[in-house]
């Protein structure tokens, strides 16, 4: 090689390297994994800092505060449900949707008032659409006279087993349906009727628009049925349906999907007034609270009052057998985790419904939470600050935890509880918090209806109606129990 050009090209890289900026460097903030031998030089970060002098503050120092850690794994390992869209109501105002466009046949199974108690609880259980049978007097009828539900079965089986709590005018039809069901004969619907909660049986025309059904719901109806221009039945619609629709085409309504990125907080929805059961006490307390209260389903929490799970009257489903009836007599832990391993038989893996929210959580998170886990309610629990400077949990007001009838506590402070299994022993349950209140699909339809300029009346009627509806032998203990009880959910 010429010694010449050797020299002439040495110098080139010389000055090439001289004037060519250093190659960027990875800083530990670029990637939360090193592989190890890497070593990173910071020499440049100084040289780097100097040469941004002068320049404006980085628009991070007026973010919006992050979602804390736990908030993002719970995001991680329970995304929101996909949301579908129907183009049969792309560009059209909510309030012009009829409620027959929402309804399908197949969510109405008909029995009668003869029907006995077994064979309408099969009916039941096939109709998992509508989650109900509808009831006339006899096959020559078409109009509707009742219904019978979850929670009507879950009443049954606390008298056939002899563990509900009847009036003193019911005992005598109490022992009665006991024994006749211990005997093993055919019990009509009929004989059962002074024994089942009912709300408003609300008709609708199918031709009637979304406007009135929101009301009717808002204020506290649960379902409703839909009936053509004959006065035939040709649907069901439920709080839940009416809710799965407005989560799919809220993009095509503006003034409700506007409400989807508000927090809970900012919403003004939810109760601090809580109804729950402790993991130890026996699944017949919480079926009986259940059922004397009207509800659909209550929290289950641990000895710190962590929310554990969820019981709710569709669970009775699990106990229409014999050879489940002893499971009446174990925890409310021990059920859920019954629940649990035949949910994952049926899906073929494991899985953790999640019932609980918490008060950062966006309206849009809690109606996905509700419409994935077909859920009446959500249960709201402590969260950790997503600022350091904001407190760990808003200022909700005092919470009231109910006690269930053989307890003597009534409220959260000062309380004892029975020790418990922990929450850990159930997957996923080391994701909750400390129980603080609730929300439930009423609170939310009251919301989009309000926002929208109608008038729902108040839900408190129809809780109470509920609670009427049903036996009331030991509400007197409950009553002087919890004088700072408004409502509850």
């Amino acid at each position: 090689m010429d010694p010449n050009s050797a020299h002439l090209r040495a110098g080139k890289e010389s000055k090439e390297k001289s004037i060519s900026p250093p190659p960027p460097h990875r800083t530990s903030s670029s990637s939360s994994i090193h592989k190890s031998g890497h070593v990173i030089n910071h020499s440049h970060r100084s040289s780097f800092a100097e040469n941004m002098r002068g320049m404006p503050p980085s628009p991070r120092n007026h973010r919006h505060p992050s979602f804390t850690q736990a908030a993002i794994q719970e995001l991680l390992n329970h995304p929101p449900a996909p949301r579908h869209h129907n183009p049969q109501f792309a560009g059209r105002d909510w309030r012009d949707i009829a409620v027959g466009e929402l309804i399908s046949k197949d969510d109405v199974s008909w029995v009668d008032m003869n029907t006995s108690v077994q064979d309408a609880t099969m009916a039941l259980l096939k109709n998992t659409s509508s989650n109900v049978v509808v009831v006339r007097e006899n096959t020559a009828s078409s109009a509707p006279v009742s219904t019978f539900d979850y929670n009507d079965l879950n009443a049954y089986i606390l008298v056939v087993v002899g563990l509900a709590h009847p009036s003193e005018d019911l005992v005598e039809l109490y022992d009665t349906l006991a024994k006749k069901a211990q005997a093993r004969m055919s019990i009509p619907l009929r004989d059962i009727q002074p024994i089942c909660r009912k709300e408003s049986l609300v008709v609708l025309q199918g031709d009637e628009d979304l406007a009135k059904a929101i009301e009717v719901f808002g204020s506290g109806v649960h379902r409703v049925l839909v009936a053509n221009q004959n006065a035939e039945i040709v649907g069901v619609l439920s709080q839940l349906k009416l809710m799965e629709f407005f989560w799919n085409e809220g993009v095509n309504f503006r003034n409700i999907d506007d409400l989807y990125p508000r927090l809970l907080t900012d919403a003004g929805v939810g109760s601090q007034q809580i109804i729950a059961v402790n993991a130890d006490s026996p699944l017949t307390e919480a079926l009986n609270l259940m059922s004397q209260e009207g509800l659909s389903s209550v929290a289950v929490v641990d000895n710190s009052l962590n929310v554990v799970g969820n019981i709710s009257t569709t669970d009775a489903k699990h106990l229409t057998n014999a050879a489940s009836l002893p499971l009446l007599q174990d925890s409310c832990l021990h059920f859920i985790s019954v629940i649990l391993t035949e949910q994952g038989v049926e899906k073929g893996k494991d899985s953790f419904p999640v019932f609980y929210v918490n008060p950062y959580s966006t309206l849009a998170h809690t109606v996905a939470k509700l419409v994935a886990t077909r859920s009446h309610r959500m249960w709201i629990v402590e969260s950790a600050s997503p600022s350091p400077s904001t407190p760990g949990t808003p200022s909700l007001g005092p919470t009231v935890l109910v006690p269930t009838p053989s307890s003597s506590q009534t409220s959260l402070t000062g309380s004892h509880f029975p020790s418990v299994p922990p929450a850990s022993t159930l997957p996923g349950s080391h994701l909750s918090g400390r129980l603080i209140g609730v929300v439930t699909l009423t609170d939310i339809l009251n919301l989009f209806a309000k926002s929208t300029g109608l008038n729902p009346a108040d839900p408190s009627e129809q809780r109470a109606r509920r609670r009427r509806s049903s036996s009331s032998s030991i509400r007197p203990s409950l009553e002087s129990s919890r004088a700072s009880i408004d409502i509850r959910r």
